[in-house]
C-alpha cells in the first residue's frame, strides 16, 4: 500500500505536508502563447489509505476525449472517435506539424526490478499529472498498450496506479481500439499461408503452381500482380510477362522450398495459455501428412508488434511487413512475407493499428497509447509515431514523457538503441525509478516472490541493506548517463520507507552522477506528489549539454555488438553455443549484420542468472541462440531461456473480474 508515512516528513530536498496541500478545482486557464487551447482541470478527492486502483478509476468520470483534443489543438479532423473517451489520432497531423519544433523528451526507466514492479507506469503517469495540472506544461504521456494476457494472468493492468492513472482504466486494459486484435489476425494470416504454400508446393508440378499463381485472364493473358514484381526484383528476374520467363526462372519465381525446421513463425493468440507452447498442425485427412511441430507466442511477442512500434509512416510499416523473414529456403535464402504475396495485405489489416489512440490521465491530461512489444525479445517501448505526433503537438517547452519497459538496462537500453536510431529523436532526459524495498533486495534482502507477503527486512528500517543495494542503482545510472542524457531518479515512495532510508539513497544517486534524486507520492496524491520530480526533470531538461551517444556502432559485427551491451551490464565475456555461432554467420551471410541488437535476457538480474542481485561483474553471458526480427529491424540474442506464451497461476487475476450487471461498470481489475 502506497500512503505517506506521516503527515509531515522532511528530507534534505522535499516536505511534504498532507494537510496543507490543497484539493484540486475545476478550472479554465486562459489561451497563452504557453498554452494551447482550454485545459480544464479535475477535481481529485484523495483518500487514505488508497482504495483499489479500480475503484478510484470508477469513481471519476473522464472528460470527453474531444477536450483532450482541444488541449493539444486537434480539430475533429484530425481524429477519429471511438465512443466518448478514445480516439485514434490520424497520421496527417505529422505533415502539417512538420516545421514545428519539438518539445523536450523524456524516458522512464527503472532499476533492476523485483517480481512485484516498481512503478514505472506509475510514476510515468503521475509525473505527466504533476507537469500538466500542477505546473501548467503542455505534457502527452506516451505508454505501451498492454496485453489481456496479464491482465486476467497474474501481473494484472498496466494503466498506472493509485491516483495516477489513465482512464478508463477498463479500456485502456481491455480491447481498446483493437490494436492487438489486428496483430492477432495480420500474425495468423501470415501463418496460414506459409503451411499452405508448403502444402500446394508438395502437390504440384512447377508449372501448375505457377499457372495457378498468375491465372489466366477471360482473354488467355496471364500477369503478374504488383506485389509480385518484389518477388522478381528480389530473383534478379527482369521479364514482366509470365509467359516471358523461361523454365528456370519460373521455378525459381513459383517455388518458394520453404524448409519446414526453419519456419520461426508461429500463430498468436492474446491469452496467457500455456499448453499451446508447444502443438503439431496438418494432422487433419486433408492436410496428406503435412504434420509439423510449432507453438502459439502470445499475440505482443508478434515480431508485427514490433513493426508497428517501430515504424515512422504508413509506407515504411509496409516495407518493414513485406520484410518480415518467416524462414529460409532449403537453400539457406531467407523467406518473406512479400515473397509468400504478403506484404499489402498485412498493411490492410494494420492501416487503422497505425494511429495512436488518445486517451487522458485522472487529472485529464492527455495520454497516448500505442503499441506494446515485448520488453525480452522485442525492444519494449510504445511506437515511435505516437511519440513524434506528441513532440510535434505540445512544441517547445512542452513534454513528451515515454516508459521503457523492465529495468534501465533493458528498456532504456533499447530505446536508446534501437528506438531512438530509428526515430531519428533525442531524449534530454532519463528518468530511474527505484524503490527502497527493490534496493534492499539488491543488497542482500531475503528473496521477494509475488504472491506472499514481505519479510520483515522489507517494512522496517535497514540504512545498511539500502546503501549495500545502492550498487545496482548506480549502475543503472552510470549507464544511462553515458548516452548523454541527464539523470533523474524518482523514489517512488511506500509507507514503510524512512526519512534515513530516503537519504542514503539520494546521497548515492548524486555520488553516481544523477542530476537529482526526488521523493515521489504520486501513487497516493497524483500529480501532486510528482510536483518535485517534474522540476527536476524541466531543469534537467533545460541543461543537456550533450549530443546522443549510442553504445555502439552499426558497422561492427553482430559479435562485437553483443559484446559491447554484455560489458554494460558487467559481463567479462560472452559464451557463444553451437547453434548461436550457426545463427550469427547465416545472418551475416544473408546481410543483416547491419542492425542492432535486441538482447533477450531475465529483467531480474544485470546477468544471466535472476538470482544474482545488486552489480554483479566478470560473469560469462552465455548465448542460447541468435534470432532475427528482420522486417522490425533488430536481431536477438537469447540469454538463456525466454517463454513467449506465459501461463496462468493457480489464481489468476479472473477470479477477481467481473461486471456490476445494474451499472455496467467492470469491478476486480488491477
Amino acid at each position: 500500500m502506497h500512503t505517506i508515512m506521516s503527515k509531515s516528513m522532511v528530507v534534505p530536498h522535499i516536505t511534504v505536508t498532507i494537510d496543507k496541500i490543497p484539493h484540486f478545482k475545476w478550472r479554465e486557464r486562459v489561451k497563452t502563447k504557453d498554452s494551447i487551447g482550454l485545459k480544464k482541470m479535475r477535481k481529485l478527492e484523495v483518500v487514505s489509505p488508497v482504495p483499489a486502483d479500480i475503484d478510484i478509476a470508477n469513481s471519476v468520470e473522464p472528460l470527453h476525449v474531444s477536450e483532450i483534443a482541444k488541449q493539444l489543438n486537434l480539430s475533429p479532423d484530425h481524429y477519429d472517435l471511438y465512443g466518448k473517451y478514445k480516439a485514434k489520432v490520424l497520421l496527417p497531423v505529422i505533415d502539417e506539424l512538420q516545421g514545428r519544433e519539438d518539445g523536450y523528451y523524456v524516458v522512464v526507466g527503472g532499476i533492476t526490478p523485483t517480481p512485484l514492479g516498481e512503478g514505472k507506469s506509475t510514476t510515468t503517469v503521475g509525473l505527466c499529472q504533476a507537469l500538466g495540472a500542477f505546473l501548467d506544461k503542455k505534457v502527452v504521456t506516451c505508454l505501451r498498450q498492454p496485453s489481456q494476457g496479464p491482465t486476467f494472468g497474474i501481473k494484472g493492468g498496466a494503466a498506472g496506479g493509485g491516483y495516477s492513472q489513465v482512464i478508463p482504466m477498463d479500456e485502456f486494459n481491455l480491447h481498446l481500439t483493437g490494436d492487438i486484435h489486428a496483430i492477432t489476425a495480420a500474425n495468423n494470416l501470415l501463418a496460414a499461408a506459409i503451411d499452405t504454400r508448403m502444402f500446394h508446393e508438395s502437390t504440384q508440378s512447377d508449372k501448375a503452381l505457377f499457372n495457378r499463381l498468375c491465372p489466366a485472364d477471360k482473354e488467355g493473358k496471364r500477369k503478374f500482380s504488383d506485389i509480385m514484381f518484389r518477388r522478381l526484383k528480389k530473383l534478379g528476374i527482369t521479364s514482366t510477362k509470365p509467359e516471358d520467363l523461361t523454365p528456370e526462372e519460373v521455378t525459381k519465381f513459383a517455388r518458394l522450398d520453404l524448409d519446414p525446421a526453419s519456419i520461426t513463425w508461429r500463430r498468436v493468440m492474446d491469452v496467457n495459455d500455456r499448453f499451446l507452447r508447444k502443438i503439431s498442425v496438418g494432422q487433419g485427412p486433408d492436410e496428406k501428412g503435412m504434420v509439423r511441430e510449432t507453438a502459439f507466442d502470445i499475440s505482443v511477442a508478434s515480431e508485427i508488434m514490433a513493426v508497428l512500434a517501430l515504424t515512422t509512416s504508413l509506407a515504411d510499416m509496409r516495407e518493414r511487413l513485406g520484410k518480415m523473414v518467416v524462414g529460409n529456403s532449403k537453400a539457406g535464402d531467407p523467406v518473406t512475407a512479400d515473397d509468400l504475396g504478403l506484404g499489402g495485405a498485412l498493411t490492410v489489416l494494420m492501416k487503422d493499428a497505425i494511429n495512436p489512440t488518445l486517451m487522458q490521465t485522472l487529472e485529464g491530461t492527455p495520454v497516448f497509447v500505442h503499441a506494446g512489444p515485448f520488453a525480452n525479445i522485442a525492444h519494449g517501448n510504445s511506437s515511435i509515431i505516437a511519440d513524434k505526433i506528441a513532440l510535434k503537438l505540445v512544441g517547445p517547452g512542452g513534454f513528451v514523457i515515454t516508459e521503457a519497459g523492465f529495468g534501465s538496462d533493458i528498456g532504456t537500453e533499447k530505446f536508446m538503441n534501437i528506438k531512438c536510431r530509428y526515430s531519428g529523436l533525442k531524449p534530454q532526459c532519463a528518468i530511474i525509478v527505484a524503490t527502497i524495498r527493490a534496493l534492499k533486495m539488491h543488497g542482500g534482502g531475503p528473496q521477494v516472490v509475488a504472491g506472499r507477503p514481505l519479510d520483515h527486512a522489507y517494512i522496517t528500517e535497514n540504512v545498511a541493506l539500502v546503501e549495500a543495494g545502492c550498487v545496482n542503482l548506480a549502475r543503472h545510472i552510470s549507464n544511462t548517463k553515458a548516452y548523454g542524457v541527464n539523470v533523474v531518479v524518482a523514489i517512488n515512495m511506500f509507507s514503510t520507507d524512512s526519512e534515513a532510508e530516503i537519504n542514503a539513497v539520494r546521497s548515492a544517486s548524486l555520488a553516481a552522477g544523477a542530476f537529482d534524486a526526488i521523493l515521489c507520492t504520486h501513487h497516493a496524491h497524483g500529480g501532486k506528489g510528482a510536483v518535485d520530480l517534474g522540476i527536476a526533470v524541466q531543469k534537467a531538461c533545460e541543461n543537456v549539454t550533450q549530443p546522443l551517444k549510442f553504445l555502439y556502432p552499426l558497422d561492427i559485427s553482430i559479435k562485437e555488438k553483443i559484446e559491447a551491451i554484455a560489458r554494460s551490464y558487467g559481463a567479462s565475456g560472452v559464451d557463444y553455443s553451437e547453434q548461436a555461432e550457426k545463427q550469427i554467420e547465416m545472418y551475416t551471410k544473408q546481410g543483416f549484420s547491419g542492425l542492432p541488437i535486441c538482447m533477450a535476457k531475465t529483467q531480474y538480474s544485470f546477468s544471466d542468472n535472476a538470482s544474482a542481485k545488486g552489480a554483479p561483474s566478470g560473469f560469462v553471458l552465455p548465448i542460447r541462440d541468435v534470432r532475427g526480427s528482420i522486417g522490425a529491424g533488430f536481431i536477438y540474442p537469447l540469454v538463456g531461456t525466454m517463454s513467449t506464451m506465459p501461463g496462468l497461476p493457480t489464481r489468476p487475476c479472473f477470479y477477481d473480474i467481473d461486471l456490476d450487471t445494474a451499472t455496467g461498470r467492470v469491478i476486480g481489475l488491477s
